[in-house]
């Protein structure tokens, strides 16, 4: 199975059962809140989100390859552990670089929006849950 076919099914079911050999030991990951490397973390952060958002739908919009770099374009949505459990969405795509043995040494995201804006999302949702 190529690596578009593996990554088209971890984003269907996403964040559960992802399938991390395809990554390098020492990947790099980088998104609007996070930066760090290593699959051991990756896994960790994985993790995290599947416990801590709540009715997660990771949405695959577009995928192509274009030489050692997979663009990958999505909208992450869920809803917040808040008391109002407001819905929050991101948009945006993923550059994930592969080394020569075809894993990905590099994942970074890349939001349609501001951290900021994403606080907005929740403190809106409370305004029209009151």
């Amino acid at each position: 199975m190529d690596i578009i076919s593996i990554l088209k099914e971890d984003y269907q079911r996403f964040p559960v059962n992802q399938t991390y050999s395809i990554y390098a030991p020492d990947v790099y990951f980088q998104d609007a809140v996070f930066k760090f490397r290593g699959i051991q973390r990756y896994k960790l952060m994985i993790n995290f989100i599947k416990v801590a958002f709540l009715n997660l739908k990771m949405d695959l919009h577009d995928i192509q390859s274009l030489g050692d770099t997979i663009k990958t374009e999505w909208t992450l949505s869920w809803n917040s552990p808040l008391p109002w459990k407001p819905r929050i969405s991101i948009s945006g795509w993923s550059e994930l670089r592969l080394n020569s043995e075809g894993l990905i040494v590099s994942h970074i995201d890349y939001w349609n929006c501001s951290r900021l804006d994403v606080i907005k999302q929740h403190l809106f949702a409370l305004k029209t849950a009151q």
